[in-house]
């Protein structure tokens, strides 16, 4: 499958085209693509820049069941998230693994508590599990994560969740979408909606932006799958509707494995900011994440903020032996949702 080979298919396609137009090539539009197209429906999705270059491939890394929506009490959504987990790890095993997690504990009262939590983030796995949680003393915590700092440390809570390389499984998409006959094209921005006589939208124009070209390309059905930059499409339909997304930003750093020491991740289950904090192995080096800053505008090249560069070096050098400074940072990436 390669870009001149899929414009070829997009230019020959006959009207009325297409079942599905999809904007948007991150993780939901590349999704849709697949199952359209594995249900037989002629489908083709369009994406202004890389796949799954915004928000997709800017994440924690983590298929996790969302720890701490249990905590807010939101049960039904952990257990739509581990049953997220569970199809993931078993559709791409070779995209995702079994990471261990440990969350350092300064008191007994976080002992009970988070054991008792994710106890029950356990039973509501079931099936799903991918291993049981558990208190651990000091010096079973200090062999998990050697860095972790020791001072009043009471031990760890040890639970498993799920690791995935975010990237690599939304090409594992695009190409899948292509075997099973959709055309997914990068590059391609999508500049207008076009219209039939009674006003209902049935397609849109396109550009190619490596050659210039404009596409007018009907559809039946076209969905709006551009995440935090919807409502830009929106207003192609309606320039006066109003805002309906409020976005956000949150940035990882990436630091030397040195700064963990072992293969497990840390937990930080509150934040100043109400967010959990998590360190994770990843290729030999350390992701450090994540911040939630609300914003006015968004950009497709988001630049992390001084203050959230300094709330995540805070934070985790209050648990860290070796706190971390500016100048270990060996990379800082952005991502708004």
């Amino acid at each position: 499958m390669d870009r001149k080979t899929l414009l070829k298919q997009l230019e020959k396609q006959p009207e009325p085209c297409f079942d599905f137009i999809v904007i948007g090539g991150g993780a939901t539009g590349l999704g849709i693509a697949v199952d359209a197209a594995s249900r037989g429906y002629t489908t083709v999705l369009f994406e202004q820049s890389d796949f799954a270059q915004a928000t997709s491939s800017r994440s924690t890394k983590l298929i996790h069941g969302g720890v701490r929506y249990l905590a807010q009490g939101d049960i039904m959504l952990v257990i739509e998230a581990l049953h997220e987990r569970y199809r993931m790890s078993r559709n791409a095993p070779h995209l995702s693994s079994n990471q261990e997690f440990t969350i350092p504990v300064y008191t007994w009262w976080e002992a009970v508590k988070y054991t008792a939590g994710l106890k029950l983030y356990d039973l509501l796995a079931g099936r799903m599990s991918m291993g049981k949680s558990c208190f651990v003393g000091i010096q079973d915590t200090l062999v998990k994560i050697p860095s972790i700092n020791e001072k009043e440390l009471k031990g760890g809570v040890v639970y498993h969740d799920g690791q995935f390389d975010d990237a690599r499984f939304a090409m594992a998409l695009v190409h899948t979408s292509g075997r099973m006959g959709a055309i997914p094209l990068n590059y391609f921005r999508v500049t207008g909606l076009l219209k039939n006589r009674d006003g209902k939208i049935n397609g849109v124009i396109t550009t190619d932006q490596e050659s210039g070209k404009e596409y007018f390309i009907r559809g039946n059905a076209i969905i709006n799958a551009t995440g935090v930059f919807a409502d830009s499409i929106l207003r192609m339909d309606e320039p006066q509707a109003g805002t309906t997304i409020r976005p956000s930003q949150g940035i990882h750093l990436v630091l030397d494995g040195s700064f963990l020491g072992g293969k497990s991740a840390l937990m930080i289950p509150k934040t100043s900011d109400g967010r959990v904090l998590f360190a994770i192995p990843w290729y030999g080096k350390v992701v450090v994440g994540t911040t939630d800053t609300p914003i006015d505008t968004v950009h497709h090249e988001p630049k992390a903020l001084e203050e959230e560069i300094r709330f995540i070096l805070d934070t985790a050098g209050k648990y860290l032996s070796r706190p971390p400074k500016t100048r270990d940072i060996l990379c800082v990436y952005a991502g708004l949702r």
